[in-house]
């Protein structure tokens, strides 16, 4: 339910837009620290996407460092002064790459992810390309505002190209960390959770280990771990499939925290590691007391989107929205709004549509649902709205909606405060 206090403050506002209860999210910012038990938590930048929203968070005692999704969002962050970014996917994004390198303050600050030794061939091969041709010759990866990252370190001269190349690049490993029952003879026919890296076991994970310590110019500083069937899977219900996954993530946190302490204990043999990450906003529980992890990762959290209605074990507020008006009244118990088509990722299903948060009453038709310019609505709570009214929505995922829109619409005691730029709103688009 969205208070009256939150309605009155966009009464009046042109719409859509999207809308950052900041009360929520401070309060989010406090509980997902008081799940993590002590841990620092590293921020996952894309699930949020709103720069002010990330500072915001990176402000509070209990985060530290952020978790990007590609190189060229490592460097939009780095431009704006963040340090401390690891890249929580691999990237093939070679001038991307090739800026990192060159630039000196970068490399030192950005850790690449690596699941396979195909992804250091390629940042050597990067490295190559580079020495060869010669200082100036990194290809120009302008950061949104339309500015090419400064290259030079203060009151240097401008950084050598084959010498940036040949400074260390740090790299943390991703192992997976999906559950699979009675592994030993079925193998991977029964996966649960995200399909990611090839590396899973003490022994795969030594030898690619080896691999970066072997190899000049790499230095392995972390490991990842991302418990997606854990993490990312509501557990709520009394239906016989949730149920069963209760029973699964009660077996998976199990047999992960003896895996990878196994997985973490082999490559401590061969790298003195600076992090171990791992956990997301729905295993906060189970992973922080796991005694594992160095640090936590989260950032859905702080939004609170629709999906995380479904968890047993926590209840955030809900923090962002978006909103859009009543602009026909088609017939009898029907209205349609303006937009609302924003359908999440991941398998299909009703659990991907927005979550329509005010007025109450409110439902999507059987046979059109959520539309791309217009989205009709039925139920008892149409006669409650006329044209111009706005209704409220909550988007399924978190950082996927700043992806539509430039700006989100502050709101703090009950008025706008501000209006914070998107990824989107300063050209960046994941």
């Amino acid at each position: 339910m969205v208070s009256s206090g939150l309605r009155g403050a966009l009464k009046g506002t042109c719409a859509p837009t999207a809308v950052l209860d900041l009360d929520a999210f401070d309060a989010n910012l406090d509980a997902l620290a008081e799940r993590a038990r002590g841990l620092p938590i590293r921020l996952a930048t894309k699930s949020l996407r709103v720069p002010a929203a990330i500072d915001r968070a990176l402000a509070h005692p209990a985060y530290s460092g952020v978790l990007a999704y590609s190189v060229p969002e490592a460097l939009f962050l780095h431009a704006r002064g963040i340090r401390d970014i690891v890249i929580g996917y691999p990237s093939l994004d070679r001038p991307a790459l090739a800026r990192m390198i060159a630039e000196a303050d970068a490399l030192s600050n950005i850790t690449v992810m690596i699941d396979s030794v195909d992804h250091l061939d390629i940042i050597d091969d990067v490295r190559r390309s580079l020495a060869e041709a010669g200082p100036g010759s990194a290809p120009e990866v302008t950061v949104p505002d339309g500015t090419v990252p400064d290259v030079t370190a203060p009151g240097e001269d401008a950084t050598n190209l084959a010498e940036a190349g040949a400074a260390s690049v740090r790299v943390c490993i991703d192992v997976d960390s999906s559950y699979r029952p009675a592994e030993s003879w079925l193998g991977d026919r029964v996966h649960i959770g995200a399909r990611r890296s090839p590396i899973r076991d003490g022994r795969a994970a030594i030898a690619l280990a080896r691999q970066v310590a072997a190899r000049p110019g790499f230095d392995l500083v972390g490991m990842m771990f991302y418990e997606g069937q854990i993490a990312g899977t509501a557990d709520a219900g009394r239906s016989l499939r949730q149920t069963i996954v209760r029973a699964m993530q009660k077996a998976s946190i199990t047999e992960l925290a003896e895996r990878r302490a196994a997985v973490i204990a082999a490559v401590r043999e061969v790298a003195d590691l600076e992090f171990v990450n791992g956990g997301g906003t729905g295993s906060f529980e189970s992973s922080s007391v796991e005694g594992t992890l160095t640090e936590l990762a989260a950032g859905s959290g702080l939004f609170s989107p629709g999906l995380f209605d479904g968890y047993t074990h926590f209840r955030h507020r809900p923090a962002a929205y978006f909103v859009t008006p009543v602009v026909r009244r088609p017939g009898p118990g029907w209205v349609t709004v303006f937009k609302g088509g924003f359908i999440a990722s991941g398998v299909p299903g009703s659990d991907r549509l927005p979550t329509i948060a005010w007025p109450p009453g409110l439902e999507y038709s059987g046979l059109e649902g959520p539309g791309e310019v217009q989205t009709p609505l039925t139920g008892p709570g149409t006669e409650k709205v006329q044209i111009g009214d706005l209704v409220w929505f909550r988007h399924a995922k978190a950082g996927e909606l700043a992806e539509h829109f430039n700006e989100f619409q502050i709101v703090s005691e009950d008025r706008i405060s501000d209006a914070w730029t998107t990824y989107r709103g300063e050209g960046l688009v994941l």
